[in-house]
Formats: structure tokens, C-alpha cells, sequence
């Protein structure tokens, strides 16, 4: 058992799968130590925020502030003003002008400085419309306030004389020490469709999408186990009967048939622990045929058959003269339908059959909530790579340790 071990555990591929899938165990439970809550509690009004720091404004607002001066904050507010498609607008505006841009427009101070050189309300571009006309009128007011304001006024109404009346300034060398504001929220992943907390719903659904594999995978094993052992063994009407079974549901695509179940199962019966079974019900036939095979090879060898001149029973016999000879593959086995079944719920809950949505959250349904809110198409792509990211991580692991466990237990892919 020790010689076992040390093979396994010195094997590159079993050692390098078991370590991935180790730290995201290890993150699944620490992760909510530090950012404790509900993982479905909506934190933000809109939706998709990006990726970031968030800082209360009205905290800062009262928060003792201190004058720094900068050489290159009044660069880099123009720069975060002028947006990529401002820029585009501005060599358009040029061109319609005959006006040559020989320079990036990346760069904003060639860019500004050209735009205040050349620049005029009053002109009117062949061909362009008002409305283009206006925006870039709006463009360039904004563009002047921001140079010429040094400082923003508060102003609020007077309780007793209804009068509005200044209460403070900011000015533009006015600084807040992020620590002394009172609520400070970093969000590294953003927020999703529902303004839920990305990272907090991603590691949830991470544990729960390993727990449903877990359990598709145990009752997959060991109905295929079950019937893989009795069918070799015992052979004759019993294996015709149980590789009859078998066939039955192999001809039928599992896939359909897990679709088939779980839609006509209904959204509020289907939590994760039925959807689980269910995948298990459904992808048993592979593993019930291989360890058929392993049987059939097994159940004349001497020690079977001096086992049975003994008069040992038909459990004993399996349990202790078979099984242990196949252990290493059902563990195998066990590691692929593990796979198999966090794979299936991804793919059930894409088409909208997968666990119901108001209790945990899963990686196939913030996939299926990515997907119907078109995260996709409008560049949010932090509500939906890091989820494709877990699953590829998970499936990746499991089967680097598979492969490392057959290269120790098969001695053909021993090098």
C-alpha cells in the first residue's frame, strides 16, 4: 500500500491535478471566512459594474481631506474624459475639416492641442447633420469646464428658508485617504446581471457544482459498479438480463434523456441534490460495461475459484477476492464521472433545466444568467470567462489525476 502511494504521489500528472484541485477546495473554504454574506444578495442597483474599488462618495465627501498637488492629475482627468469613441469623433471631425492627424490619437495632448487650434462652433462641416454638430458643441463644453473648474460646490437646501445655499467645495487638489473612508468595497470580479457580488457567487457556485458532481458521480459508480460486478460474475440469464438494461440506455443518448427527466420533473422540485441524482441515473452505463469487462477477466483465477470451492458466499467472494483487483479503476471511474457530472449541470442549466434559482447558485446557471442578459455581446466578460475559467480548471484536474492513476495502476503506459 505504501509502494501504491508513493507511485501515486511521485506521479507529474496525479501531482500536478491533485494540487489544482486542492487550492480551489482550500479557496471554496476560506474565501467565505473573509467575505462572509448571502453569494445571491443583490449589492448593486444596476448591472455588470466592472471589476474595480468602490469607494462611498458620500463617506469621501465627509472625510478630513488633504491638499496634494500633482503635476499630472489635470493630464490624466482630460485623458479619462476623452473616451475611445470621443477620440474617433475628433479625427472625424478632422478629416471632414481636410485637417491632417499625424499622430496617434492615443495621445492626448497632441490630440487636445490640435482640437483647440482648429476647433469652431461656428463652422459646419460638409455633410455632417446638426445633431453631430451638437455633440461635438457638448464635447467641447465639457472639455472647457473641466479646465477652467478648480472646484465643484455643495450646495443644499435651507431647511427653514427654502433657499438653496452653499455648504462646502472640492477642490481639484483635494485628496481622501482611501482607509479613512467608511465604506470601501473592492468587488475583483464586479458584479453580475442582478448587481450580485461576482467572486462571492463564483466560489458558491464552485462548491456546489463540486457537490453535485460529487453525488452525480457516487451514484453513477455505484449503480454501474453494482451491476458491472453481478453481470460479470454471475454470467449467463443474469448478465443477458442486466447487459439487456444496459444497452437499453445506451442507445438512448444520455444526454436526452437527462433532459427529458429533468424537464418533466418541474423548476421547483429540481434543487441541486435532484439534479445531481438524476445525472447519476443517467450516466451509470459506461462504468456498468467496463467493470464488466474487469470481472470477466477476473472470475477464474485460482484464488476465485478456490474461494468458491470454500463455500464462500456470493457477497464474500466480490467483496474480497474481486473488488479489490478493480478498486484502482472504480476510484478512476469515480474521478471521470465526477467530471462528467459537474460538466452535465453546466449544460443542463445552460438550457434552463438546471437547479432552481433561488436557492444557490451553480457555474452552469451564472453561465445561463450571463448568457440571457447578453453579457457577451455588451463586453462583460468578467460575468462569464472566470466561470468558463472554474469549470475548465475542475474538468482539467480531475482528468490530469485520472490520467496519473492509470499510468501508475496500467503497467502498458508505465514509461
Amino acid at each position: 500500500m505504501k509502494n501504491t502511494l508513493r507511485q501515486i504521489f511521485h506521479s507529474p500528472k496525479f501531482m500536478t491535478g491533485f494540487v489544482i484541485f486542492v487550492v480551489i477546495l482550500l479557496t471554496l473554504f476560506f474565501y467565505p471566512l473573509f467575505n462572509p454574506g448571502n453569494p445571491l444578495e443583490m449589492i448593486g442597483v444596476g448591472t455588470f459594474a466592472k471589476p474595480g474599488t468602490y469607494v462611498s462618495l458620500y463617506d469621501a465627501l465627509n472625510t478630513s481631506r488633504e491638499t496634494l498637488r500633482l503635476s499630472d492629475a489635470d493630464d490624466n482627468r482630460l485623458a479619462k474624459q476623452l473616451k475611445a469613441e470621443d477620440r474617433v469623433a475628433m479625427l472625424e471631425w478632422f478629416n471632414a475639416m481636410g485637417i491632417a492627424v499625424d499622430f496617434d490619437i492615443s495621445d492626448t495632448d497632441a490630440l487636445l492641442k490640435l482640437w483647440d487650434d482648429n476647433y469652431d462652433p461656428a463652422t459646419k462641416p460638409k455633410g455632417m447633420t446638426m445633431a453631430k454638430r451638437n455633440y461635438y458643441k457638448r464635447l467641447n463644453n465639457a472639455l472647457l469646464q473641466l479646465k477652467a473648474a478648480d472646484e465643484i460646490v455643495l450646495a443644499d437646501v435651507n431647511a427653514e428658508t427654502k433657499a438653496l445655499e452653499e455648504t462646502g467645495k472640492v477642490n481639484k487638489t483635494d485628496y481622501v485617504n482611501v482607509g479613512q473612508v467608511a465604506n470601501v468595497k473592492l468587488l475583483p470580479l464586479g458584479t453580475d446581471n442582478f448587481g450580485r457580488d461576482v467572486l462571492k457567487e463564483l466560489v458558491s457556485a464552485t462548491g456546489t457544482s463540486i457537490i453535485i458532481g460529487l453525488i452525480a458521480g457516487a451514484v453513477a459508480t455505484i449503480i454501474g459498479l453494482t451491476f458491472g460486478l453481478l453481470a460479470g460474475y454471475l454470467g449467463g440469464i443474469a448478465d443477458d438480463l442486466i447487459m439487456f438494461i444496459t444497452n437499453v440506455f445506451t442507445v438512448i443518448p444520455g444526454f436526452v434523456l437527462l433532459i427529458l427527466i429533468s424537464y418533466s420533473i418541474g423548476q421547483d422540485q429540481r434543487g441541486a441534490s435532484v439534479v445531481a441524482l438524476v445525472i447519476g441515473l443517467t450516466s451509470w452505463t459506461w462504468t456498468a460495461r467496463s467493470v464488466r469487462s474487469q470481472v470477466i477477466s477476473l472470475r477464474n483465477r485460482d484464488h476465485v475459484n478456490l474461494s468458491k470451492l470454500s463455500g464462500h458466499s456470493l457477497f464474500r467472494i466480490i467483496m474480497t477476492d474481486i473488488l479489490p483487483y478493480i478498486a484502482s479503476y472504480v476510484v478512476m471511474a469515480f474521478i471521470l464521472q465526477v467530471s462528467s457530472g459537474i460538466l452535465s449541470e453546466a449544460q443542463l442549466s445552460l438550457l434552463g433545466l438546471g437547479p432552481k434559482t433561488t436557492e444557490v447558485p451553480t457555474l452552469g446557471l451564472m453561465m445561463n444568467w450571463a448568457m440571457l442578459y447578453s453579457a457577451h455581446t455588451n463586453g462583460s466578460w468578467w460575468a462569464y470567462f472566470p466561470v468558463i475559467l472554474t469549470i475548465t480548471l475542475i474538468s482539467f484536474s480531475l482528468n490530469l489525476m485520472n490520467t496519473g492513476l492509470d499510468q501508475v495502476f496500467n503497467p502498458t503506459l508505465r514509461d
